[in-house]
Parts: C-alpha cells; structure tokens; sequence
C-alpha cells in the first residue's frame, strides 16, 4: 500500500527513533509503552476531520525473537502480548489481542515490558517474530479512529541482555527508518 505524503502521520516512540524522518513529514512523538502510544496517537487523528484518509505509519526499532531476523520488517499482524486475554475472553468479553494489519506473516509482540530475559524471549518467540512496546496500541488507536496503519520496525536487537545497548543501538536503526520513510512514501 503507497501513501502520498499529505495522508501519512509518522508516529515513533521516541526522538531517538525519529531522528531521521524526512522533513515535512507529519510527525508524532508518543513516549514508551502503550498507555502513551495510545494516547498520543489518538490525540493526533482526533485533529482530523477525517481520519479515515490517514495512514498511520508507526515507525520504531524491535527485539528479534528467533535467531537470524535482522533489518526491517512491516508486520503484518500484532499482537498484545501482556493482557490475560484468555481470562478476559472467559468473563464474556473480547480483548482483541491480535490485530490483523497487512499481509505480511511477520508477527509482531508488544507489551509494556522491556524484553531482556531469554525466557521471556523464548516464549514470545513461540507466537511472534519481533517484539515492541508500542506497534499494537499504534495499530489498535488507528483502527478504532477509522485511520489506515502501517507497522515499519527495524530490528535493533536479539531482546536479551544486549537490548540494554539500546541507547547506542537505536541511530543505526533511526538512519534506516528514516531512508525506508524517503523511499516509500
């Protein structure tokens, strides 16, 4: 799916990650985790009159879940990985844990939980490719406003104990987000 630039609003955690989107582009900044990314993304389509010719494009960087995924991937389903979704669905309710958002087989796991912890890693790996902490409230505040979304992740790491280099992991992810931004839209 192409967007023209006037229908796109990029949305990134944080600056770090959004340091090279092309000027000019529509851009939100919503904080770590999903309560912020939510929120935030909500605001920004709010202030259309019709979000429904939006595409969202969350850009970010991933823990790769199994071994030998590298690079950029758009996932084509997301899920929230830390809700009690099948106690949820026993009390009558439908969490909407799995978003189905491209066609890409890639799945993506998000959670409020920085993923260090190779057993936590390997469980999540049994569902899902990457993980992140804000492509599902991204995708699900975008869904329910009507908007069009897009999930564009680099992997930044192998969601382990090297995940805590993010901080000087993320410009090599940032400089591939942001020419993917150029060359795609």
């Amino acid at each position: 799916m192409s967007a023209s630039r006037d229908d796109v609003l990029v949305v990134a955690a944080t600056r770090a990650e959004a340091a090279h989107v092309p000027p000019g582009l529509p851009l939100v900044i919503t904080g770590l985790g999903k309560t912020h990314a939510a929120a935030a993304t909500a605001r920004a389509l709010a202030s259309y009159d019709d979000p429904s010719h939006v595409t969202v494009v969350n850009i970010g960087t991933a823990g790769a879940l199994r071994p030998g995924l590298t690079g950029m991937h758009e996932p084509g389903v997301v899920l929230n990985h830390d809700i009690s979704a099948d106690v949820i669905r026993a009390l009558g309710y439908d969490p909407r844990e799995r978003l189905e958002i491209g066609g890409s087989e890639i799945v993506l796991a998000t959670g409020d939980v920085f993923v260090t912890d190779p057993a936590v890693r390997d469980l999540l790996a049994q569902r899902a490719h990457l993980v992140d902490m804000e492509g599902y409230a991204v995708a699900w505040a975008a869904l329910a406003a009507g908007a069009r979304v897009r999930l564009v992740k680099h992997v930044s790491d192998a969601a382990d104990a090297g995940a805590m280099d993010w901080p000087t992991l993320v410009e090599a992810s940032a400089v591939e987000l942001g020419t993917w931004l150029e060359s795609s839209l």
